[in-house]
Protein backbone atom coordinates (compact mmCIF):
# COMPACT_ATOMS: atom_id res chain seq x y z
CA UNK A 1 0.00 0.00 0.00
CA UNK A 2 1.24 3.37 -0.67
CA UNK A 3 -0.03 6.54 1.31
CA UNK A 4 0.99 10.07 1.46
CA UNK A 5 1.92 10.99 5.11
CA UNK A 6 3.02 14.03 7.12
CA UNK A 7 5.68 13.43 9.29
CA UNK A 8 6.50 16.61 11.14
CA UNK A 9 5.11 20.47 11.20
CA UNK A 10 5.61 22.79 8.48
CA UNK A 11 7.31 19.97 6.18
CA UNK A 12 5.92 18.78 2.45
CA UNK A 13 3.87 15.70 3.04
CA UNK A 14 5.55 12.65 1.72
CA UNK A 15 4.29 10.00 -0.62
CA UNK A 16 5.48 6.15 -0.32
CA UNK A 17 4.80 2.85 1.15
CA UNK A 18 2.71 2.46 4.18
CA UNK A 19 1.11 -0.84 5.90
CA UNK A 20 -1.68 -2.70 5.12
CA UNK A 21 -4.59 -2.63 7.08
CA UNK A 22 -5.73 -5.43 9.12
CA UNK A 23 -9.07 -7.18 8.94
CA UNK A 24 -10.74 -6.77 12.52
CA UNK A 25 -14.23 -6.92 13.49
CA UNK A 26 -16.71 -4.57 13.18
CA UNK A 27 -14.23 -2.70 10.23
CA UNK A 28 -14.11 -2.96 6.39
CA UNK A 29 -11.52 -2.26 4.13
CA UNK A 30 -11.97 -0.07 1.71
CA UNK A 31 -10.25 0.32 -1.51
CA UNK A 32 -10.16 3.73 -2.41
CA UNK A 33 -10.03 5.48 -5.74
CA UNK A 34 -10.56 9.49 -4.54
CA UNK A 35 -9.89 11.52 -1.24
CA UNK A 36 -10.39 15.07 -0.83
CA UNK A 37 -8.89 18.08 1.17
CA UNK A 38 -10.26 20.01 4.13
CA UNK A 39 -9.17 22.63 5.65
CA UNK A 40 -8.20 20.65 9.30
CA UNK A 41 -5.12 18.78 6.92
CA UNK A 42 -3.69 21.90 5.82
CA UNK A 43 -3.92 23.38 9.64
CA UNK A 44 -2.53 20.15 10.98
CA UNK A 45 0.64 20.48 8.72
CA UNK A 46 0.92 24.04 9.65
CA UNK A 47 0.66 22.69 13.31
CA UNK A 48 -2.19 24.79 14.33
CA UNK A 49 -5.13 22.12 14.60
CA UNK A 50 -5.03 20.44 18.58
CA UNK A 51 -3.77 17.64 19.98
CA UNK A 52 -1.66 17.02 16.65
CA UNK A 53 0.15 13.64 16.95
CA UNK A 54 2.57 12.49 14.20
CA UNK A 55 2.81 11.22 11.73
CA UNK A 56 -0.16 10.60 10.39
CA UNK A 57 -2.02 9.59 7.01
CA UNK A 58 -4.51 12.98 6.80
CA UNK A 59 -7.59 12.95 5.08
CA UNK A 60 -11.35 12.52 6.02
CA UNK A 61 -13.16 12.27 2.42
CA UNK A 62 -12.81 9.31 0.71
CA UNK A 63 -14.99 7.18 -1.98
CA UNK A 64 -13.80 3.44 -2.88
CA UNK A 65 -15.11 0.23 -3.12
CA UNK A 66 -14.99 -2.65 -0.28
CA UNK A 67 -12.61 -5.53 -0.13
CA UNK A 68 -13.87 -8.78 -0.13
CA UNK A 69 -13.80 -10.83 3.21
CA UNK A 70 -15.17 -7.28 5.50
CA UNK A 71 -18.59 -8.48 5.50
CA UNK A 72 -20.96 -10.41 3.34
CA UNK A 73 -23.59 -7.12 3.28
CA UNK A 74 -20.92 -4.95 2.34
CA UNK A 75 -18.32 -6.81 0.11
CA UNK A 76 -17.43 -5.33 -3.15
CA UNK A 77 -20.06 -2.16 -2.82
CA UNK A 78 -19.28 0.97 -3.75
CA UNK A 79 -19.05 3.36 -0.83
CA UNK A 80 -18.31 7.10 0.54
CA UNK A 81 -16.56 7.39 4.57
CA UNK A 82 -18.59 9.04 6.95
CA UNK A 83 -15.40 10.71 8.62
CA UNK A 84 -17.30 11.13 12.12
CA UNK A 85 -15.99 8.41 14.17
CA UNK A 86 -17.52 7.50 17.77
CA UNK A 87 -20.36 10.69 17.62
CA UNK A 88 -22.07 8.83 20.88
CA UNK A 89 -25.52 8.25 21.21
CA UNK A 90 -26.86 12.07 22.12
CA UNK A 91 -27.88 13.52 18.58
CA UNK A 92 -27.69 16.77 20.06
CA UNK A 93 -23.82 16.98 20.53
CA UNK A 94 -20.73 14.53 20.05
CA UNK A 95 -19.51 12.38 23.32
CA UNK A 96 -16.45 12.26 24.47
CA UNK A 97 -14.55 9.86 22.34
CA UNK A 98 -15.72 11.59 19.22
CA UNK A 99 -12.79 12.19 16.42
CA UNK A 100 -12.51 13.17 12.96
CA UNK A 101 -11.30 10.55 10.33
CA UNK A 102 -7.60 12.10 9.79
CA UNK A 103 -6.28 12.61 13.00
CA UNK A 104 -5.64 11.00 14.99
CA UNK A 105 -6.57 7.51 13.25
CA UNK A 106 -4.74 7.53 9.97
CA UNK A 107 -7.31 8.56 6.87
CA UNK A 108 -8.14 8.47 3.27
CA UNK A 109 -4.98 9.84 1.28
CA UNK A 110 -3.97 6.04 0.80
CA UNK A 111 -4.78 3.67 -1.47
CA UNK A 112 -6.23 1.22 1.23
CA UNK A 113 -8.43 1.86 4.63
CA UNK A 114 -9.44 0.02 6.94
CA UNK A 115 -12.58 2.13 8.28
CA UNK A 116 -15.72 0.88 10.92
CA UNK A 117 -18.86 -0.63 9.02
CA UNK A 118 -20.96 1.72 10.76
CA UNK A 119 -18.93 4.15 8.87
CA UNK A 120 -19.64 3.48 5.38
CA UNK A 121 -22.62 4.66 3.11
CA UNK A 122 -23.26 3.85 -0.57
CA UNK A 123 -21.90 6.03 -2.63
CA UNK A 124 -24.53 8.16 -4.62
CA UNK A 125 -24.76 6.28 -8.06
CA UNK A 126 -25.11 9.82 -9.85
CA UNK A 127 -21.74 10.79 -8.73
CA UNK A 128 -18.26 10.32 -9.96
CA UNK A 129 -15.51 9.02 -7.54
CA UNK A 130 -14.07 12.33 -7.04
CA UNK A 131 -17.38 13.71 -6.61
CA UNK A 132 -18.39 11.38 -3.98
CA UNK A 133 -15.42 12.00 -2.42
CA UNK A 134 -15.89 15.70 -1.96
CA UNK A 135 -19.03 15.11 -0.09
CA UNK A 136 -18.66 13.63 3.49
CA UNK A 137 -17.07 16.38 5.78
CA UNK A 138 -18.50 19.12 4.36
CA UNK A 139 -21.69 17.93 3.01
CA UNK A 140 -22.42 16.62 6.11
CA UNK A 141 -20.90 19.90 7.93
CA UNK A 142 -23.43 21.72 5.93
CA UNK A 143 -26.47 19.48 6.21
CA UNK A 144 -26.49 20.04 10.25
CA UNK A 145 -25.73 23.68 10.47
CA UNK A 146 -28.72 24.22 7.91
CA UNK A 147 -31.58 21.52 9.02
CA UNK A 148 -30.72 19.93 12.30
CA UNK A 149 -29.57 22.91 13.83
CA UNK A 150 -30.58 26.22 11.81
CA UNK A 151 -34.11 24.27 10.98
CA UNK A 152 -34.55 25.82 8.00
CA UNK A 153 -37.79 26.23 6.01
CA UNK A 154 -38.62 26.35 2.19
CA UNK A 155 -39.07 30.11 1.20
CA UNK A 156 -36.91 31.44 4.39
CA UNK A 157 -33.68 34.06 3.48
CA UNK A 158 -30.70 32.69 4.42
CA UNK A 159 -27.08 34.24 4.19
CA UNK A 160 -23.91 32.03 3.19
CA UNK A 161 -20.77 33.88 4.44
CA UNK A 162 -17.53 33.64 2.54
CA UNK A 163 -18.56 31.19 -0.36
CA UNK A 164 -16.16 29.14 -2.21
CA UNK A 165 -15.07 26.94 -0.19
CA UNK A 166 -16.86 23.77 0.58
CA UNK A 167 -19.10 23.48 3.43
CA UNK A 168 -20.30 26.78 2.37
CA UNK A 169 -20.92 25.94 -1.31
CA UNK A 170 -22.80 22.93 -0.05
CA UNK A 171 -24.79 25.38 2.34
CA UNK A 172 -25.72 27.32 -1.22
CA UNK A 173 -26.50 23.92 -2.96
CA UNK A 174 -28.76 22.60 0.33
CA UNK A 175 -30.73 25.65 1.14
CA UNK A 176 -31.42 26.15 -2.53
CA UNK A 177 -32.69 22.84 -2.65
CA UNK A 178 -35.08 23.14 0.03
CA UNK A 179 -36.53 26.04 -1.54
CA UNK A 180 -34.68 29.03 0.38
CA UNK A 181 -33.60 32.04 -0.76
CA UNK A 182 -29.75 32.36 -0.91
CA UNK A 183 -27.30 35.36 -0.74
CA UNK A 184 -23.54 34.80 -0.11
CA UNK A 185 -20.37 36.83 0.54
CA UNK A 186 -16.97 36.21 -1.08
CA UNK A 187 -14.11 38.65 -1.36
CA UNK A 188 -13.56 37.46 -5.25
CA UNK A 189 -16.72 38.80 -7.30
CA UNK A 190 -15.92 36.02 -9.51
CA UNK A 191 -16.64 33.81 -6.84
CA UNK A 192 -20.30 35.82 -6.04
CA UNK A 193 -20.57 35.26 -10.06
CA UNK A 194 -20.17 31.68 -9.84
CA UNK A 195 -22.10 31.29 -6.68
CA UNK A 196 -25.36 32.90 -8.75
CA UNK A 197 -24.80 30.00 -11.09
CA UNK A 198 -25.63 27.69 -8.71
CA UNK A 199 -28.79 29.60 -7.48
CA UNK A 200 -27.69 31.93 -5.37
CA UNK A 201 -29.40 35.45 -5.99
CA UNK A 202 -26.38 37.51 -5.54
CA UNK A 203 -23.72 38.79 -3.35
CA UNK A 204 -21.35 41.25 -2.03
CA UNK A 205 -18.15 41.55 -1.13
CA UNK A 206 -17.46 41.25 2.88
CA UNK A 207 -14.87 43.71 2.72
CA UNK A 208 -17.47 46.49 1.77
CA UNK A 209 -17.58 48.97 4.87
CA UNK A 210 -21.34 49.47 4.09
CA UNK A 211 -21.67 45.51 4.25
CA UNK A 212 -25.18 45.16 6.15
CA UNK A 213 -26.76 48.46 4.45
CA UNK A 214 -25.60 47.06 0.94
CA UNK A 215 -26.45 44.10 1.50
CA UNK A 216 -29.92 44.20 3.28
CA UNK A 217 -30.67 46.44 0.41
CA UNK A 218 -30.25 44.19 -1.99
CA UNK A 219 -31.66 41.21 -0.51
CA UNK A 220 -35.01 43.32 0.28
CA UNK A 221 -34.73 42.58 3.91
CA UNK A 222 -32.50 40.68 6.62
CA UNK A 223 -31.79 37.12 7.09
CA UNK A 224 -33.76 34.38 8.65
CA UNK A 225 -30.62 32.11 8.70
CA UNK A 226 -26.73 32.96 8.14
CA UNK A 227 -24.43 30.00 7.68
CA UNK A 228 -20.98 31.59 8.85
CA UNK A 229 -17.69 29.74 9.25
CA UNK A 230 -15.31 32.84 9.82
CA UNK A 231 -16.05 34.44 13.00
CA UNK A 232 -13.75 37.53 13.34
CA UNK A 233 -14.77 41.04 13.91
CA UNK A 234 -16.87 40.89 10.68
CA UNK A 235 -19.27 38.52 12.81
CA UNK A 236 -20.55 41.64 14.05
CA UNK A 237 -22.50 42.41 11.18
CA UNK A 238 -23.64 39.10 10.86
CA UNK A 239 -26.22 40.65 14.07
CA UNK A 240 -26.98 43.76 12.40
CA UNK A 241 -28.36 41.17 9.23
CA UNK A 242 -30.14 38.82 11.43
CA UNK A 243 -34.19 38.89 11.14
CA UNK A 244 -36.02 39.19 14.87
CA UNK A 245 -35.99 35.68 16.00
CA UNK A 246 -33.77 34.45 13.15
CA UNK A 247 -30.74 32.11 13.66
CA UNK A 248 -27.08 32.76 12.98
CA UNK A 249 -25.14 28.94 12.96
CA UNK A 250 -21.16 29.04 12.62
CA UNK A 251 -18.77 26.27 12.54
CA UNK A 252 -15.68 27.37 12.66
CA UNK A 253 -13.63 30.74 13.54
CA UNK A 254 -11.12 31.32 10.84
CA UNK A 255 -10.22 34.61 11.92
CA UNK A 256 -10.10 34.20 14.65
CA UNK A 257 -13.00 35.16 17.84
CA UNK A 258 -15.22 38.23 17.82
CA UNK A 259 -14.07 41.52 19.75
CA UNK A 260 -17.11 42.93 20.13
CA UNK A 261 -20.55 41.65 19.85
CA UNK A 262 -23.80 43.82 20.15
CA UNK A 263 -25.44 41.59 22.58
CA UNK A 264 -28.44 44.09 23.54
CA UNK A 265 -29.94 43.52 19.96
CA UNK A 266 -29.12 40.05 20.13
CA UNK A 267 -31.40 39.74 22.78
CA UNK A 268 -34.01 42.53 21.94
CA UNK A 269 -33.95 40.78 18.56
CA UNK A 270 -34.56 37.13 20.31
CA UNK A 271 -31.69 36.00 17.90
CA UNK A 272 -30.51 32.26 18.22
CA UNK A 273 -26.54 31.91 17.75
CA UNK A 274 -25.77 28.33 17.21
CA UNK A 275 -22.65 26.36 17.77
CA UNK A 276 -22.18 23.28 15.69
CA UNK A 277 -19.10 20.57 14.34
CA UNK A 278 -20.01 17.40 11.87
CA UNK A 279 -23.00 15.70 12.51
CA UNK A 280 -24.33 12.55 14.00
CA UNK A 281 -25.29 9.34 12.28
CA UNK A 282 -28.50 10.33 11.76
CA UNK A 283 -27.25 13.48 10.51
CA UNK A 284 -24.95 11.56 7.64
CA UNK A 285 -28.11 9.45 6.01
CA UNK A 286 -30.09 12.80 6.29
CA UNK A 287 -27.43 14.18 4.15
CA UNK A 288 -26.95 11.76 1.44
CA UNK A 289 -31.15 11.05 1.01
CA UNK A 290 -30.91 14.47 0.79
CA UNK A 291 -27.86 14.53 -1.90
CA UNK A 292 -29.68 11.61 -3.70
CA UNK A 293 -33.36 13.15 -3.81
CA UNK A 294 -32.33 16.21 -5.41
CA UNK A 295 -29.03 14.86 -7.45
CA UNK A 296 -26.97 17.64 -5.99
CA UNK A 297 -23.17 17.42 -7.28
CA UNK A 298 -20.21 18.52 -5.62
CA UNK A 299 -18.69 21.48 -6.90
CA UNK A 300 -15.18 20.03 -7.58
CA UNK A 301 -11.77 22.72 -8.19
CA UNK A 302 -9.16 20.43 -8.74
CA UNK A 303 -8.04 16.59 -9.13
CA UNK A 304 -4.24 16.22 -8.46
CA UNK A 305 -2.73 12.52 -7.99
CA UNK A 306 -2.51 10.94 -4.61
CA UNK A 307 1.34 11.23 -5.08
CA UNK A 308 0.86 15.17 -5.57
CA UNK A 309 -0.90 15.54 -2.29
CA UNK A 310 1.81 18.29 -1.38
CA UNK A 311 0.55 20.05 -4.56
CA UNK A 312 -3.28 19.71 -3.40
CA UNK A 313 -2.10 21.07 0.32
CA UNK A 314 -0.42 24.33 -1.72
CA UNK A 315 -3.24 25.18 -3.46
CA UNK A 316 -5.68 25.07 -0.47
CA UNK A 317 -3.03 27.60 1.19
CA UNK A 318 -3.92 29.48 -1.79
CA UNK A 319 -6.80 30.08 -0.96
CA UNK A 320 -8.17 30.45 -5.03
CA UNK A 321 -10.22 27.31 -4.91
CA UNK A 322 -13.70 27.41 -5.66
CA UNK A 323 -15.75 23.97 -4.33
CA UNK A 324 -13.42 20.88 -3.22
CA UNK A 325 -10.02 19.89 -3.92
CA UNK A 326 -9.71 16.12 -4.83
CA UNK A 327 -6.98 13.43 -4.42
CA UNK A 328 -7.65 10.74 -7.29
CA UNK A 329 -6.33 7.61 -6.61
Amino acid sequence: MHAARILAIKQPAVFGPASDPIVMEGRAIVHLRAAALNHRDLFVQQGLYPNIRLPVTPGSDGSGVVAAGSDPAWDGREVIINPALDWGDDPRAQGPKFRILGLPDDGTWAEQLSIPIVNLAPKPAHLTWEQAAALPLAGLTAWRALFTRARLQPGEKVLVTGVGGGAALFALQFAVAAGAEVWVTSGSAEKIARAQTLGAKGGVNYRDPELVSVLSAAAGGLFDVIVDSAGGDGFASLIELTKPGGRIVFFGATTGNPKGLDLRKGFFRQINILGTTMGSPADFAGMTAFVAQHQIVPVVDRVFPLADAEGALRHMESGAQFGKIVLSI
